[in-house]
């Protein structure tokens, strides 16, 4: 099996990939770039089994109509969102509260948040994976797949908090994350890699989001409860279930 993972930017610039290899109980880190563009994306896309990618695949369901209903001068619609709560509603999908209530963490919003230019570009691949390879499902039941790395290191016991950023602090707790991961999957051949990795988190989380594609694709994340209901339209983000010493297999 390849898994494919992508932290996706609003442009090339800081988007990064990394793809695994998976065999005989073992994983390789095989690829891994940065300030990669669509194309590419495609390409590894069509090369692996699953992938793997940090950034939202919809909106809340509240949120089409909610504009749609301000462009046309529909009053109800918009009123149905007055308040705060109701303004929840078109900031948040059900998949982000439940990642707040099974992590603690809150998603940032996709409609709200810088989160927004990223997943207007994470529409457009969809729809170029679409034309070339089939629409993927949104609840991660084809061979896209939401993930949340920060998510997925809590839930695995790593450390996630302070190593995003260039600064020599940061720097600091990236080396730590990696050599964390390191220690508690030592099954995992970085291929020389090591470097790299602790001087981008981008390609560390996409590295994260290539081994939470390898859960997603043996069924060890957790799912909606009952139908998928919102999950085929917002999106679902797929957490862990279990620790990273199944992945392997």
């Amino acid at each position: 099996m390849r898994t494919l993972g992508v932290d996706l930017a609003a442009a090339a610039k800081k988007t990064a990939v990394a793809v695994t290899d998976w065999a005989d109980g073992a994983a390789r880190l095989e690829h891994l770039s940065l300030d990669v563009g669509d194309e590419e994306i495609l390409r590894l896309f069509g090369t692996s089994d699953m992938t793997g990618i940090d950034c939202p695949l919809g909106w809340p369901d509240a949120f089409l109509p909610f504009i749609a209903g301000h462009l046309n001068f529909d009053a109800h619609p918009v009123l149905d969102h007055d308040g705060i709560a109701g303004r929840r509603l078109l900031a948040y999908r059900d998949t982000d509260r439940f990642v707040t209530g099974q992590t603690g963490l809150i998603p940032l919003s996709v409609s709200a948040d810088r989160l927004a230019h990223p997943a207007m570009r994470c529409a457009v691949i969809q729809a170029k994976i679409a034309r070339e390879y089939g629409p993927q499902a949104r609840d991660g039941s084809g061979r896209l797949a939401e993930v949340y790395p920060a998510a997925s290191l809590k839930l695995w016991g790593l450390p996630t908090r302070g190593y995003k950023g260039r600064g020599t602090p940061e720097t600091e707790r990236l080396a730590v994350a990696l050599d964390a991961l390191s220690t508690a999957a030592p099954w995992l051949d970085l291929a020389g890699h090591d470097d790299r990795l602790a001087a981008s988190d981008d390609m560390f989380d996409a590295l994260i989001a290539s081994l939470t594609g390898r859960a997603v694709a043996l069924g060890r994340t957790l799912r909606p409860d009952g139908p998928p209901g919102a999950a085929l339209t917002e999106g679902w983000i797929h957490l862990p279930r279990g620790g990273l010493q199944e992945l392997p297999g």
